[in-house]
């Protein structure tokens, strides 16, 4: 098989032989012929399929190395995809740190289902078996956390999964296939927001799914047809664009969050650094022994001297955004922002303070990132010191 790289340049082989076309062609057409009736086609209906996207089905699913692809209209039309296949009555583990929305989904939208969850520290592999039940069917977590970057085992959840008879289901956005495969250390379905690195570029709303048998991969596929949270073809188009670039994106964005973090390591505001590409801790030896790289988002905590505020507020190359993942470098307050959702006291509880930063670093000069970090910070210094 080629490397790595190779595949995400080509994909899966087009053999266009109509035109010769390097890269499959957005196939826009909602409907399609039957040569006749009776014959059976490949195509018929574009909610059921459509050649534009399941090119990016099929390239992600190899990437995963799973058996099939699924891609939706949004991450959390894929979240919802891979939780649509339990039942009323049915019980699922969740990690204790998750994506807002999907902590708003599982608890404002699933539950009027019937389903039943329970939070948990998966990093705490005790905790995690003790707290399975007799209707418990999977295990869903992400394997580093936002915004704190805690890490999990997803080898060691999956062998737990496995030895109850349940699924292990990872959201792989942070690191995407570049970077950890979660198929590979055990997990049956990952999840994608594919909004984020996989396009890479905040121009396009998307999800993929990736099944590692095609027995699971039916039950996901079902849902998609059925409900039909499709992506288009375009935005299909701009996420299999953004792929080609991923390894020499991710490269580089790891390259300046390394920089940034010698940066941040020697400054007075700064009393708190996440991120699992700093030795010595639990998260970075799990992290060294599942995964090639550490991700471009890292989080840090400001002294009380220092108002978050007005340092996020005075940032100009980092963006005051939500999202992650893009060539731009981002930055917000999860308190306010990405977090919200969250009860108060549960996010305080997890650590989500008004003082935690966060940021998604792009691929621009570490130079100016850091020039425009320190003048942020003297200005949320300076401001802090007059007000006293």
């Amino acid at each position: 098989m080629a490397g790595f790289n190779t595949q995400l340049v080509h994909g899966k082989e087009i053999k266009d032989n109509n035109t010769g076309a390097v890269n499959i062609p957005v196939y826009n057409s909602s409907t399609y012929q039957y040569p006749k009736v009776g014959e059976n086609v490949r195509w018929d209906y574009a909610r059921s399929g459509n050649p534009t996207r399941e090119f990016l089905e099929k390239q992600i699913a190899q990437l995963e190395h799973g058996a099939c692809g699924f891609a939706f209209a949004s991450g959390m039309a894929a979240i919802h995809a891979a939780f649509a296949i339990f039942r009323p009555g049915d019980h699922i583990l969740i990690g204790d740190q998750l994506y807002g929305g999907t902590y708003r989904l599982l608890n404002q939208y699933f539950k009027l289902q019937g389903i039943a969850f329970t939070t948990v520290d998966t990093r705490n592999l005790e905790k995690v078996e003790a707290a399975i039940q007799n209707n418990t069917k999977a295990i869903y977590f992400e394997p580093v956390t936002n915004p704190l970057l805690q890490v999990t085992s997803v080898r060691e959840i999956a062998t737990i999964a496995k030895r109850h008879n349940l699924l292990t289901i990872v959201d792989n956005t942070f690191l995407t296939p570049y970077l950890q495969r979660p198929l590979e250390l055990g997990a049956d379905l990952v999840v994608h927001s594919a909004t984020k690195y996989l396009s890479g570029h905040s121009d396009v709303i998307a999800g993929l799914v990736v099944a590692k048998t095609a027995a699971l991969g039916q039950k996901i596929y079902f849902v998609q047809n059925a409900l039909g949270g499709v992506l288009s073809p375009e935005s299909a188009n701009l996420v299999r664009r953004g792929i080609q670039t991923l390894g020499v994106r991710m490269e580089r964005e790891q390259q300046n969050v390394a920089a940034l973090i010698e940066f941040l390591q020697q400054r007075p505001e700064v009393v708190q650094l996440n991120y699992p590409g700093i030795a010595g801790t639990k998260d970075h030896a799990i992290a060294a022994r599942e995964c090639r790289g550490y991700g471009g988002v890292f989080s840090f905590v400001l002294d009380a001297n220092t108002d978050a505020t007005t340092f996020v507020n005075n940032l100009h190359l980092l963006k005051l955004a939500v999202s992650l993942g893009a060539v731009e470098s981002l930055v917000e307050l999860p308190y306010e922002m990405s977090h919200a959702e969250l009860p108060p006291q549960e996010r305080i509880q997890a650590g989500i303070t008004p003082q935690l930063i966060r940021c998604a670093i792009g691929i621009e000069d570490c130079e100016d990132l850091i020039a425009d970090i320190r003048a942020a910070l003297a200005v949320a210094r300076k401001k802090t010191a007059a007000s006293i």
